[in-house]
C-alpha cells in the first residue's frame, strides 16, 4: 500500500470512531474491519500513526499543548528516519509540530530563521554533491521535468542560429548540458551559438565555477558558448540593462524550482516579471511544485503538506530504498527542512510557499502572459525518461490546462509550464 493511501486511511479513522486512552491516544475499535481488511500489521500500526499525528496536530490548533506533547511522544517512540516511508514522514512531521509548540509557547525565538533557511538551501543546492547526483538519476519525478522543461524551451527557441537563455535558477547546470545537447541534436541543426547568462543574488563564486564546467562540455561537443553572470544584491536592482541583449538572438527564460522563493516578497517577484516582459523572450519555461503549500489556515497547510511530502518520500522508497545514504542525506537536509518551515513557521518566518499553477496563472496575467500548450515532443521526453528508470511506472503525468503535471501513484508533485507574451 502507498504512502499516501496509507495516510487517507489515518485520515478516516481520525474522523470516525475511536476509543480513547486516558492519554488521549487514539485505539483503533476494529483494526481488521472495514477497510483495514487485509492490511498487515506493520500497515496498521502506520495507520494508527498517521491518525494520532493527525490528533497531534489538531490539539496544537486548540492550544492544548501538553494533550499534543503526550500524542508526539507516543508518535516518536513508533516512528524513525530509517524506517519505512510513513514512519520517516511521521518522525519529521513531529519534530515540525515539537517546534511549532516551542515557538508559540514562547520557548524559542524564529527571528530571521526564515531567511536563513532560504540562504542554506540555495547554498547546498549550488554546491556539487555527488550523493544528490546519483539521487537525481534515480529518480523518474525530477528527471521527467528537467526533460521535458528543456524541451519546452528548445521548442520556444527552435530554428534560431543564435539562442540567449536567461537562467533564473542554475544550480549545478546539469539542465545546462542537457539543453546544450538537445540544441545540436535538432534536425537539420541551425544552431551557431549558445550564451547562458545566469542570474542570482549570491553565489557568485559558485555560479562561476559552473560556467566554466559548462564551456569545457560545450567545447567537446563542438558547440560555440558563452556564459555571463548577473549577481544583484536584490532582486529589486535587477534590470534588462544588465544582461547585454542582442536583438539578433532567440530570448528564452528558464526557472526551475526557483520562482516559489519570492512568492513571500511579493514586490521582488513582480519586479521581476517586469523585467522579463520588458526583454520580451520568446518563452519562459517554469518548473514548479504543483500543489498548494501556502495556506494562511494551519491545518489546511499541514494535510497539504503531509500528502506531498507522503508521495516524495514513497518515491524514495520505491527508487533507493532504505539503506541508501542519498537518500537518508536529501530527507534529513532538504526534505525534514521544509516540511518544518511549512508547518512551524507563520508570517514572514514561513518562506516555503509553494503555490498551485491556477495561482502562478492568475498571477502572470496581470502582466499580459499566455500559457503555451506544450508540444507533444514535452510530452514524449517526459514519458521516455520515466520509462527508462526501473520504478518509473509510478511516475505519471496529467494535463492541467497547457500545462505538464507530473504526479507520483496519482498524486500531483510537479509542473512544467511555459509562458509568452501576447
Amino acid at each position: 500500500m502507498s504512502t499516501n493511501a496509507i495516510i487517507w486511511l489515518g485520515g478516516e479513522r481520525f474522523i470516525q470512531s475511536y476509543s480513547a486512552s486516558t492519554n488521549n491516544i487514539l485505539i483503533l475499535n476494529h483494526p481488521y474491519g472495514s477497510s483495514f481488511s487485509g492490511l498487515s500489521d506493520e500497515e496498521v500500526k502506520d495507520v494508527q500513526l498517521i491518525a494520532n499525528l493527525l490528533l497531534s496536530a489538531e490539539k496544537v490548533t486548540q492550544q492544548l499543548f501538553e494533550r499534543s506533547i503526550n500524542l508526539l511522544d507516543w508518535c516518536d517512540a513508533l516512528s524513525c528516519s530509517s524506517g519505512n516511508a510513513v514512519q520517516r514522514i511521521v518522525h519529521y512531521f513531529s519534530k515540525a509540530l515539537r517546534e511549532k509548540i516551542d515557538r508559540e509557547t514562547g520557548r524559542v525565538s524564529s527571528s530571521g530563521w526564515g531567511t536563513k533557511l532560504v540562504e542554506n538551501l540555495a547554498g547546498r543546492v549550488m554546491s556539487p554533491n555527488p550523493r544528490a547526483v546519483l539521487m537525481y538519476d534515480k529518480l523518474p519525478l525530477y528527471q521527467a521535468g528537467l526533460f521535458s522543461g528543456v524541451q519546452a524551451l528548445v521548442d520556444g527557441v527552435s530554428g534560431s542560429k543564435n539562442v540567449h537563455v536567461i537562467e533564473l535558477t542554475l544550480k549545478q547546470g546539469v539542465h545546462c548540458t542537457i539543453l546544450m545537447q538537445a540544441l545540436v541534436s535538432q534536425p537539420n541543426c541551425s544552431i551557431e551559438h549558445l550564451k547562458i547568462t545566469a542570474v542570482g543574488t549570491d553565489f557568485k563564486r559558485e555560479t562561476e565555477q559552473t560556467g566554466e564546467w559548462l564551456k569545457s562540455f560545450a567545447e567537446s561537443i563542438n558547440l560555440s558558448f558563452s556564459f555571463n553572470v548577473v549577481i544583484v544584491e536584490d532582486m529589486l536592482d535587477f534590470n534588462k540593462d544588465l544582461l547585454e541583449l542582442d536583438p539578433d538572438e532567440a530570448l528564452g527564460v528558464n526557472s526551475s524550482y526557483g520562482l516559489w522563493s519570492m512568492i513571500a516578497q511579493q514586490d521582488r517577484l513582480e519586479s521581476l516579471v517586469k523585467v522579463i516582459k520588458s526583454i520580451n523572450p520568446r518563452v519562459m519555461v517554469m518548473l514548479e511544485v504543483a500543489v498548494n503549500l501556502n495556506s494562511p489556515t494551519f491545518v489546511n497547510r499541514f494535510i497539504e503538506a503531509l500528502f506531498y511530502y507522503g508521495a516524495l518520500f514513497d518515491s524514495l522508497e520505491d527508487c533507493l530504498g532504505r539503506e541508501d545514504e542519498s537518500r537518508g542525506f536529501t530527507e534529513s537536509m532538504y526534505l525534514s527542512k521544509g516540511i518544518q518551515n511549512i508547518v512551524a513557521s507563520e508570517g514572514a518566518e514561513r518562506v516555503i510557499r509553494h503555490a498551485h499553477i491556477d495561482v502562478w496563472r492568475k498571477f502572470f496575467a496581470r502582466f499580459g502572459m499566455k500559457e503555451v500548450e506544450l508540444s507533444m515532443s514535452s510530452l514524449f521526453q517526459a514519458n521516455l525518461v520515466a520509462e527508462k528508470l526501473p520504478c518509473g511506472s509510478s511516475c505519471t503525468f496529467d494535463k492541467d490546462g497547457d500545462s505538464l503535471v507530473i504526479c507520483w501513484k496519482g498524486t500531483p508533485l510537479h509542473c512544467v509550464s511555459a509562458w509568452k507574451f501576447s
